[in-house]
């Protein structure tokens, strides 16, 4: 059973063997070309063969070479791999589809000031690089109307049971002629946030199926990865999510590359940004930004028995977090992208 911490710079990987009372570690840099073309599968077969006694195919970055898994129970892991390509912005080419009116909204923000004094702002880079606004509009249906007074063609019941007029249906002949113009320039990600998708998903999915007859590789409904009330909020996880899911998803396809079986009789189990684990088929961009870390803060929380809160501090090669823990589960929903200079 291996637990691996695939870090920036460096990678960590902690095997218990049954029926011996020790665990085996190995500590190995994550990227070194020369010598492996992947750190926690190459920290993987050093174990394998130091606890078989058999030689296992050793791989380069060059050559196409696999070993079994199948003395290989299970795979835990934590990894950076969705931080660093935040940091350095080497996600997919991603469009973002929002309700006509609101193309700007994850441009301005929030307007949260945290240097509130500094007179030279400096704006976070954006992760879309084209926008289409889509005519479509509901509304949400006041308690204090009754239906006798209302213009709306119709009115349907969201997944909060609250009501809502939609007032404008999305023309997907013009939608899908634009998503084809956007694909045709080479940018194979899609993130789609209407105004009330947290609860009237129609439209969304509407989109949803245009982009993925015209061939889109990622398209990440608001609606799906964060169904919360602040479009903005739920704005910036969507588009993060189709920004990085294609770079995780290369990443994953890659390491069950190097096995013969391509792990389909093992469990491979990823950290997720909240500290609980999920089947790699689940794994995606929002859920994976503080996977590495995330590992560290659910360690400590479980082993200190000191009687008063704890800070945390992971410094890595390329990112550091900090994090505190007070006896208490907390879950915030809410983050900011980190800054990069």
């Amino acid at each position: 059973r291996f637990s691996i911490d695939r870090g920036g710079t460096f990678t960590d990987v902690y095997a218990e063997v049954p029926g011996e009372p020790e665990f085996r570690v190995v500590k190995l840099l994550s990227e070194d070309p020369k010598n492996y073309a992947d750190a926690p599968r190459e920290g993987i077969r050093r174990i394998m063969e130091s606890v078989t006694g058999k030689s296992l195919p050793k791989e380069r970055v060059s050559e196409t070479s696999s070993f079994s898994a199948e003395n290989i129970d299970s795979i835990r892991m934590g990894t950076t791999v969705a931080t660093n390509a935040l940091l350095e912005r080497k996600g997919e080419k991603t469009v973002l589809v929002t309700t006509k009116g609101f193309r700007d909204l994850l441009q301005i923000g929030n307007q949260s000031r945290p240097k509130i004094f500094d007179l030279e702002i400096r704006k976070l880079e954006l992760l879309y690089e084209e926008v289409i606004e889509v005519e479509e509009r509901v509304r949400i249906l006041k308690k204090s109307l009754s239906e006798k007074n209302i213009s709306a063609p119709e009115i349907v019941e969201g997944t909060t049971g609250e009501r809502f007029e939609v007032l404008k249906k999305p023309n997907l002949k013009e939608v899908r002629n634009q998503l084809k113009r956007i694909y045709e320039k080479g940018i194979t990600a899609v993130s789609v946030v209407f105004m009330h998708s947290y609860a009237f998903k129609d439209h969304e999915c509407l989109v949803g199926e245009i982009a993925r007859n015209i061939g889109f590789n990622q398209i990440s409904l608001s609606h799906e990865v964060m169904p919360m009330v602040k479009m903005v909020a739920r704005g910036d996880t969507t588009t993060v999510d189709a920004y990085l899911t294609p770079h995780i998803r290369n990443y994953l396809d890659s390491f069950r590359s190097g096995f013969s079986d391509n792990l389909k009789n093992t469990k491979l189990l990823f950290m997720q940004s909240d500290g609980g684990l999920t089947d790699s088929a689940n794994f995606k961009g929002s859920n994976a930004i503080l996977s590495g870390p995330a590992g560290g803060v659910v360690g400590y929380a479980m082993t200190t028995e000191l009687g008063q809160p704890v800070i945390g501090f992971d410094m890595g090669g390329t990112s550091t977090t900090m994090s505190w823990y007070m006896k208490q589960k907390l879950r915030e929903y809410e983050f900011r992208l980190p800054k990069c200079r």
